[in-house]
């Protein structure tokens, strides 16, 4: 039977309970879990409510006074904010700054990093302090009223205070990064362009030609720039030095590839170290009108904005380059043994400077290069004295030596000579003008004037003493007749070397034809009274023949020749030690010796000699014509003789050579 309507409305009643009452067990259950879960972290939090509490507990304070400080707070939030904005700006800037080809490749990018970097720095330094001491401010105004923890107050406090002083590590030491790959960039452009100059072998060619080298127009801008950014931040000291090092050694290597060793231990022979002056004028020419004076035009390009640091740069640079080293050796030169030759090495000396003062001054004269222009100084006052002291004693000397023996064989003193081409070279083109302005700089020192005309009297004293000494020298030989061809050769030697020079035309013609007259008077003298007394005595008085008279004509020529070969022997014995020094002159000599004895020779013997050809010829009859040419030929031939052989001996014993013993007596400068 089936079931009412009722019975069916009941029956979905009960289902419809069971299910609800089903699902809230379920849902009991869950609940039950999810509990069970929770719990753990329940207790995690409670545990954390005392501190959550403790963080909330400093602003505890009644709402209207917070209300109060709201506005003084946010007017320090907004600054300190910024600042933090900045810092992250700063941070960002670390890639483009510490790429290490970055500088090398974008110079002017990187400089503009780098300037936005030192922005933010300058801000960071001149505000952070003043947001902090505004958030101080605040905090002593919450502790001051009471609306914070007096224990919050015073850690905020304290951390604030540390705040106030920025140091210089606000970037965590990006700056000093950057700046370290600038100076690292600073050098590499250096080393780039800072090649020594190729130089030839020593001696070969005229250093002046090689051009100077020179850094491109480019990399000059660049290292401004870069020397601009270092200065500003305290490098400019660590530029100059890494300047100076590269450019100082480059101009030294390129120097020494010259060849100065011989400016290392000099010899104190003035006249050995001739070459090596001439080298050094010309090498300090080159370094000083070339190297340096490129070197300091490219210096002051690269510091253009600080000519101080140019000058003490340059100046390190110069002294790199051994600019001292080249007057270290000047004064070697002035320190060597005093003679006459060493004149004109210091006036060599002094030539050099001089053509170089102005460039000297130019290069030199900041107050960085104090001590350049001192040893420069005091190698000028050393040579002016030097030269000076030794052209006054040359008089001296010229007149000391005339108590001292002349040559033996008769020929040219070598005081002659010297002194003849001496006095043409003090008053030739090459010393003439120079030798006047170191006596002018001199006598100026004393307040007294010197000129040209001075310096050309004081040269003619010194000829005049010389002819003073002919004489003396003459009346001491004790053979006249050898007194003559000295005479002879000496005015002879002095008119040749000085005829057709500058010493010549200042002494005039007339000075000159002089000493050839001179010459030719004792020619005619010493022929005479020499080889002119052998022609008579080959007389042919008493020897006419006659029938009855062979036997004495025999006798009167056997006597004849017997007393010419005597005198012959003792003469040409005697006249083989003399020389005659000028070679035409001695081939004149010898000419007129052969005429005036051959002939009447030849003559006396064709005429004479049948009368004693009796076998006894080689008793009287020494000599053929031809013989007598021959051996008369060869007469008065020069020898090698010992240079400096005149010296002077003084009241302690000592004897010094005539061109190197020089002791002061009096002065050439009248």
């Amino acid at each position: 039977m089936g079931m009412s309507q009722e019975e069916e409305r009941g029956m979905a009643s009960l289902l419809a309970a069971r299910r609800a009452l089903r699902a809230g067990v379920e849902k009991s259950r869950a609940l039950s879990h999810a509990l069970a879960r929770t719990g753990p972290k329940l207790g995690e939090i409670q545990g954390r409510l005392p501190a959550m509490e403790a963080a909330v507990r400093p602003i505890r304070a009644p709402r209207d006074a917070l209300e109060g400080a709201g506005a003084n707070i946010d007017r320090a939030v907004g600054p300190a904010a910024a600042v933090l904005k900045v810092f992250d700006a700063v941070h960002g800037l670390e890639p483009p700054l510490l790429a290490g080809s970055a500088a090398a490749e974008d110079l002017p990018g990187y400089l503009a990093v780098l300037a936005r970097l030192e922005e933010a720095l300058h801000f960071l330094f001149n505000n952070c302090g003043l947001a902090t001491q505004w958030l101080a401010d605040i905090v002593e105004y919450l502790g001051d009223r009471n609306l914070a923890d007096a224990r919050f107050v015073s850690d905020l406090a304290e951390v604030l205070a540390q705040l106030k002083n920025p140091s210089s590590t606000l970037d965590g030491g990006l700056l000093a990064a950057a700046l370290d790959i600038l100076e690292a960039e600073f050098r590499r452009l250096l080393a780039e362009h800072s090649a020594p100059l190729a130089m030839q072998e020593p001696g070969s060619s005229d250093p002046s030609s090689i051009a100077p080298p020179r850094i491109p127009a480019s990399a000059v801008h660049k290292l401004g720039l870069i020397l601009d950014r270092l200065a500003a931040n305290g490098r400019l000291g660590t530029c100059t030095a890494a300047y100076a090092d590269a450019r100082g050694d480059t101009v030294s290597a390129s120097l020494h590839a010259l060849g100065l060793d011989y400016m290392h231990d000099p010899t104190e022979d003035a006249q050995a170290l001739s070459p090596s002056v001439q080298l050094w004028g010309r090498h300090l020419e080159f370094a000083v009108r070339h190297l340096l004076e490129a070197e300091r035009k490219l210096c002051f390009a690269a510091f253009e904005r600080r000519q101080e640091a140019a000058s003490s740069c340059f100046a390190e640079i110069a002294a790199r380059a051994g600019i001292l080293d080249f007057l270290k050796f000047g004064h070697a030169v002035a320190a060597t043994r005093k003679d006459p030759i060493k004149l004109l090495r210091l006036l060599d000396v002094f030539d050099s400077l001089s053509k170089l003062r102005l460039n000297f001054n130019r290069l030199f004269g900041g107050k960085a290069c104090v001590e350049i222009q001192s040893r420069t100084r005091e190698l000028v006052k050393r040579v002016v004295d030097g030269s000076v002291e030794i052209f006054e004693e040359l008089l001296v000397q010229v007149e000391l030596q005339r108590n001292m023996p002349p040559p033996a064989d008769g020929g040219v003193p070598h005081l002659v000579s010297f002194v003849a081409k001496y006095c043409n070279q003090l008053l030739g083109d090459q010393y003439r003008s120079v030798l006047t302005q170191v006596l002018i700089i001199h006598r100026s020192w004393r307040k007294e004037t010197f000129n040209d005309k001075m310096l050309v009297d004081a040269v003619l004293n010194i000829v005049k003493a010389l002819e003073a000494n002919f004489d003396a020298w003459s009346k001491a030989y004790e053979d006249v007749t050898l007194s003559y061809l000295f005479m002879m050769n000496t005015h002879w030697h002095f008119f040749k070397h000085m005829k057709g020079t500058k010493m010549g035309e200042i002494l005039g013609d007339a000075w000159l034809r002089e000493h050839e007259q001179y010459k030719d008077y004792y020619s005619a003298v010493f022929l005479r009274e020499s080889w002119g007394t052998l022609a008579p005595l080959l007389s042919r008085e008493g020897l006419i023949l006659f029938s009855k008279g062979r036997a004495t004509a025999r006798d009167l020529v056997k006597q004849r020749l017997k007393s010419f070969n005597a005198n012959f022997d003792e003469m040409y014995q005697k006249q083989s030690a003399w020389i005659i020094s000028d070679r035409d002159l001695q081939q004149k000599a010898c000419h007129l010796v052969v005429q005036a004895i051959v002939p009447v020779y030849r003559s006396f013997m064709q005429n004479y000699g049948p009368l004693v050809e009796d076998g006894s010829t080689n008793k009287y009859v020494k000599f053929t014509a031809e013989g007598l040419d021959k051996m008369l030929s060869t007469l008065f031939m020069p020898k090698p003789r010992r240079a400096g052989s005149f010296q002077i001996k003084h009241s302690n014993g000592k004897i010094t050579s005539a061109m190197t013993g020089l002791y002061r007596s009096a002065s050439t400068l009248k």
